[in-house]
């Protein structure tokens, strides 16, 4: 991928070398070397720019975007020998690097990616992490832009604009994150027109025992729940305020349990359906505020399970989805 000839403002600083002694620690060396050698792409011999320090290089272009090819590499070279108190690896060519790019591919960093990426949170040190005894997470989709190059416009695509079509190339991303940590579990990227849920469904498997996930409305429909209610694990989303929820049973804390249904004709024979826990509250004090708002949730759906009470999950609502509008990825191109 092209990038802009930019140096760092104050050239590489202890700071920038002590990231990439921290990336080996999210990444041991000998970690990279057994996913290298799975996929085949390790360096049989020592050489100047040997594939582990080419994987810990695609790593350093997400952590410095701003900068250029060389100076990134500069970087990690002169930090990964820094690390390991010998000599920096030798300076090499731009058309080098790309070489060794396009050699060791994308696979061993999303192998690495599936290893290394854990929920970070300790239960006894983050306790806000966690709510009635479980870890917070959220589900998201984004779009950000890519470099201008043909092999991004074809696999991605463009989305339109008033002259025609956009500047640059669009990609469709879906993160699973921690809230608050902020660490990405699991990540999946996709063309630009793919519809959101369909980048983020193979996110679910990412989930784990223990785990409440929360969404916004986006995911609002029927397929979408039952893809994610269908791992067994705990669900709290939002949904609108418009949808129909018929009162199956009301419960004395206040909220009551519904069931939903993929279509109308469904509804009317009954088929199909699924039974959720209806939560709905107003925020009186929230400027802008809308009357009424609700969620869905698996907590304790099961009428001969009930607790005597649900647990007040607004303030967990209250806190915004962990993903920025522009949330950086991997560059993996």
């Amino acid at each position: 991928m092209a990038r802009t000839k930019t140096e760092l403002c104050a050239g590489a600083r202890l700071s920038d070398y002590l990231s990439v002694s921290l990336l080996a620690r999210v990444y041991p060396p000998q970690q990279v070397h057994e996913v290298l050698d799975s996929q085949g792409v390790d360096s049989q011999h020592v050489r100047g720019f040997p594939a582990s320090a080419v994987t810990y290089f695609c790593m350093g272009l997400s952590l410095y975007p701003e900068a250029s090819t060389e100076t990134v590499f500069a970087i990690m070279a002169q930090g990964l020998g820094w690390m390991q108190g010998g000599a920096a690896i030798p300076t090499v060519a731009t058309s080098s690097i790309s070489v060794a790019r396009a050699k060791v591919g994308f696979a061993p960093l999303q192998s690495l990616y599936e290893r290394c990426c854990v929920p970070l949170a300790d239960p006894l040190k983050q306790p806000h992490a966690f709510y009635a005894g479980l870890r917070l997470v959220a589900i998201d989709g984004t779009n950000f832009e890519l470099a201008d190059e043909p092999a991004n416009s074809a696999a991605f695509g463009r989305p339109g604009s008033r002259t025609g079509r956009a500047a640059y190339p669009q990609a469709q991303a879906a993160v699973l994150m921690e809230c608050a940590t902020h660490a990405i579990l699991g990540a999946n990227l996709g063309p630009y027109r793919t519809a959101e849920w369909d980048v983020c469904q193979p996110l679910l498997s990412r989930l784990s025992p223990g785990m409440l996930c929360l969404a916004d409305r986006g995911f609002n429909g029927y397929g979408h729940w039952k893809a994610a209610s269908a791992t067994g694990e705990q669900l709290l989303w939002r949904c609108v305020a418009n949808r129909q929820l018929p009162v199956v049973q009301a419960l004395a804390d206040g909220s009551f349990l519904s069931v939903i249904y993929p279509n109308a004709e469904s509804r009317r024979d009954r088929s199909g359906e699924i039974a959720v826990r209806v939560i709905e509250y107003g925020l009186p004090g929230l400027a802008n505020g809308a009357p009424r708002y609700r969620l869905l949730t698996t907590f304790s759906h099961d009428p001969k399970r009930l607790p005597g009470t649900c647990p007040d999950f607004t303030p967990v609502m209250l806190e915004p989805l962990p993903l920025p509008p522009r949330q950086r990825f991997a560059d993996f191109t």
